[in-house]
């Protein structure tokens, strides 16, 4: 077995954590995500056996992959590489998941798997309601981190986007709701993936066509940030860059796209919010067993 290199992981005020090497094994072995469509995974399905890409940014049966079981990927490579067993993961994230649904229907059920680390982001969809109480928000959320930290677990909270085009009325919001992140983490020793301060996601191009989950391109990006927010080194160290800049977009074509956008994604969003529906009605987990990471192929 592997000589597996001794870190201290508790989190330093800014979210990582002290003296982690590149070549340091991960330390944990069990892993659960839980949250909404973000840690879910959308848009980003697994490719089909033959690799070539299944359909995104629309609903499809294919599973969908993102950032959560890309972080998985690379802890696990990383263990297996030492010499170390496999990662064990479960991801119980659903799409459309309010905070006080993550932390009635997940956290328990993800305690119950004993995991020395969970990722915990969740409260996005809260705020895209009217009457969203950030401070009631942030409560709930640190009952949550509280809850999983008392078992001796990890804790890796996110913050939220720096949205910007049709959402950028969130902002304010969103900085509220980061600074109590930030503070929460800093109270209970959690680490954070900092998503707000990762300026690629500031750009169309790395979001689906509904503007509110990411392309492949930007969940790998985000997996990468995560693992800066554990302490481990990034798979990709240009993770963070900017993409080259495209050319202004004439003004009537960005009307086109935002009438478009309008039609095919914001009005069935709010007639799910009359009906009091949610795209994640009757969805289970696409993980929702620990499993020894990666998954055979016919799981």
């Amino acid at each position: 077995m592997a000589d597996v290199t001794t870190q201290d992981s508790t989190p330093t005020p800014d979210g990582t954590t002290p003296g982690a090497a590149p070549t340091s094994v991960p330390p944990w072995t069990r892993y659960v995500a839980i949250g909404d469509s973000f840690s879910e995974g959308l848009w980003d399905p697994y490719p089909y056996d033959d690799g070539s890409p299944a359909p995104g940014g629309t609903e499809s049966a294919a599973k969908q992959r993102g950032w959560a079981d890309r972080l998985a990927g690379a802890l696990s490579t990383r263990r297996t590489t030492a010499g170390e067993p496999a990662l064990a993961y479960a991801n119980l994230a659903i799409r459309g998941r309010l905070l006080r649904h993550i932390l009635d229907e997940q956290v328990d059920v993800a305690l119950a798997m004993q995991p020395d680390l969970v990722s915990f982001v969740g409260g996005g969809n809260d705020i895209l309601r009217p009457q969203a109480d950030i401070d009631v928000l942030s409560a709930r959320l640190e009952q949550g981190v509280a809850a999983i930290r008392a078992t001796g677990a990890d804790v890796l909270l996110g913050t939220g986007f720096k949205a910007g085009a049709g959402l950028s009325w969130t902002r304010g919001r969103v900085g509220q709701y980061n600074a109590n992140i930030w503070t929460i983490a800093r109270k209970h020793g959690a680490h954070v993936l900092d998503l707000w301060g990762l300026d690629p996601l500031f750009d169309l191009r790395m979001w689906a066509d509904d503007r509110i989950h990411l392309t492949p391109e930007g969940h790998r990006r985000v997996a990468d940030a995560a693992l800066v927010g554990l302490g481990q080194a990034p798979v990709d160290p240009d993770y963070a860059v900017a993409l080259d800049p495209l050319p202004p977009q004439a003004f009537v074509e960005r009307a086109r796209a935002n009438a478009l956008w309008a039609r095919t994604h914001v009005v069935p969003w709010v007639q799910r919010r009359i009906k009091h529906t949610s795209s994640g009605d009757g969805r289970a987990p696409k993980w929702g067993a620990p499993t020894a990471w990666p998954p055979a192929a016919d799981e």
